[in-house]
């Protein structure tokens, strides 16, 4: 090769480049662009544009996303389907002497959770029941108001966390879960191959063990390895002509309580570790250092230097967020901040804060989710974490639970470095891919406790299967 050839070679390898870059970072503009129109509920004119650049070459991972921008606008309108002028009826089912100014009045104090849409205020569908669950003016009011944790003994102080505490030896139940996902008819072609992905205990040695599988139906499957973040069983099922397609599975496995004391005197500052490092680190989009979430940590935690007194102080103000019914976690762009600015939060949303502000101060935290059960009959899906402290290591921590009222400073820290026996743990993290991989959209882009199905047309969403998980205490072998 001539050394006049060698420039021009170069000047067209750098003028590729260039382009391949600018490329790229028009397709970036182009996305964001889309999501300000779809969080400022311009949905017509983010569909359009969506349209206008599919009809263009885009590259993979800027096509998914716009697909997704699309798919996350028919979803927030399957959420936000109350009217303006169904508002005040579905107020007075619960509150019967409800004013119009009572419910003016709610709504500027932000207590009706609601979106602009083309125009047209929406509130979401459990606006009016979540009302009673964020005002404690309305629940007084209702001649029917039901806590959420109404009938669930261990969000108050119970004999079970007493016997943890006070027990040498670990405190194990076994519990046998019976769970089936119910395509409904006509959701999927008859004959049609559907892919299910059913969620399945994790291997924890010291707090899940000894898993046992013993039904599943189809016969063939593929168990996810022990280790994977969202660890499912996958089967597949041609749909059927005659009615709802079915998938289940039988197991049991022993749940282990853990609880440890914590002296904020031995408490230590670790050193910088690779093992940690990213349970330190932003996870965009829910685990964001935003400039609101750093101010919002510099209130609770003050002056405060030790970890285990900063946590305590982040864990009690995230317990102080009222619950409420939650939206579809794939509708929220970022869960730890809507937990921060909404006036409420379920419990995912209020562990993924809470993991936020505890990285924010240097403390290591993580995800864990699945089902929670009780000594008595209740049950439901339920997200909790887990954050580390040195010489302790990882502690479990659940914000929903949060602090008990009992009689000694163990008793009411319990779920800050405890937990209890009632636990099914599918997930130690969030937002992690299946295997096998699902092709299509996931309806929960979050959590991975209910399953998810899909076949070749694409992903079926909640709305067009059913599920239901039994569980029983089983001795122990």
């Amino acid at each position: 090769m001539s050394d006049r050839r060698l420039p021009r070679k170069l000047a067209l390898l750098f003028s590729t480049l260039f382009a391949l870059v600018s490329a790229i970072a028009d397709s970036r503009g182009d996305l964001h662009r889309v999501q300000v129109l779809v969080d400022k509920g311009h949905y017509r004119q983010a569909r359009t544009r969506i349209q206008q650049l599919l009809d263009q070459s885009q590259p993979e991972k800027t096509r998914h996303q716009l697909l997704f921008e699309a798919e996350r606008m028919r979803r927030i309108e399957k959420e936000f389907t109350l009217r303006e002028k169904d508002l005040a009826a579905a107020i007075r089912h619960y509150i019967p002497d409800a004013s119009e100014e009572d419910i003016r009045r709610w709504n500027s104090e932000g207590l009706l959770e609601n979106k602009v849409i083309d125009g047209e205020r929406r509130y979401f569908h459990k606006a009016a029941s979540n009302l009673l669950q964020v005002s404690a003016e309305a629940a007084r009011r209702s001649g029917n108001f039901r806590g959420f944790a109404d009938g669930a003994p261990l969000y108050g102080i119970h004999p079970h966390h007493r016997e943890v505490i006070g027990s040498a030896a670990p405190v194990r139940k076994r519990i046998r879960v019976d769970y089936t996902l119910s395509v409904d008819a006509g959701a999927v072609p008859a004959g049609e191959t559907i892919r299910a992905w059913l969620p399945f205990p994790q291997e924890l040695p010291g707090r899940q063990e000894n898993i046992e599988l013993l039904e599943h139906s189809p016969a063939d499957y593929e168990l996810a390895p022990a280790g994977t973040p969202q660890r499912t069983i996958h089967f597949e099922r041609r749909a059927s002509a005659e009615g709802p397609t079915e998938f289940s599975i039988s197991y049991r496995f022993d749940s282990i309580a853990r609880f440890t004391p914590v002296d904020p005197q031995r408490v230590e500052t670790p050193p910088a570790s690779a093992a940690l490092a990213d349970f330190l680190a932003e996870r965009p989009p829910h685990i964001r250092f935003t400039p609101e979430l750093r101010a919002l940590s510099q209130r609770i935690v003050g002056d405060e230097r030790n970890p285990y007194r900063i946590a305590q102080k982040l864990f009690a103000y995230v317990d102080s967020i009222p619950w409420a019914g939650a939206r579809e976690y794939s509708t929220i762009r970022n869960i730890s901040q809507y937990a921060a600015e909404a006036g409420h939060a379920d419990c995912g949303q209020q562990t993924l804060l809470l993991i936020t502000l505890m990285r924010l101060n240097g403390i290591p935290a993580r995800w864990q989710s699945g089902w929670e059960f009780s000594p008595q009959s209740f049950d439901t899906m339920h997200d909790w974490g887990e954050f580390h402290l040195a010489p302790y290591g990882w502690l479990p921590m659940d914000v929903t639970h949060g602090l008990l009222a009992g009689d000694s400073e163990r008793e009411n820290w319990f779920y800050l470095g405890g937990l209890d026996a009632y636990r099914l743990i599918f997930n130690t993290d969030y937002g992690r891919p299946f295997v096998p991989a699902k092709q299509h959209f996931r309806s929960e882009t979050v959590d991975s406790q209910r399953g998810e199905v899909e076949w070749r047309g694409g992903n079926l969403y909640f709305d067009q299967w059913r599920y239901r998980l039994d569980w029983q205490l089983v001795e122990a072998e």
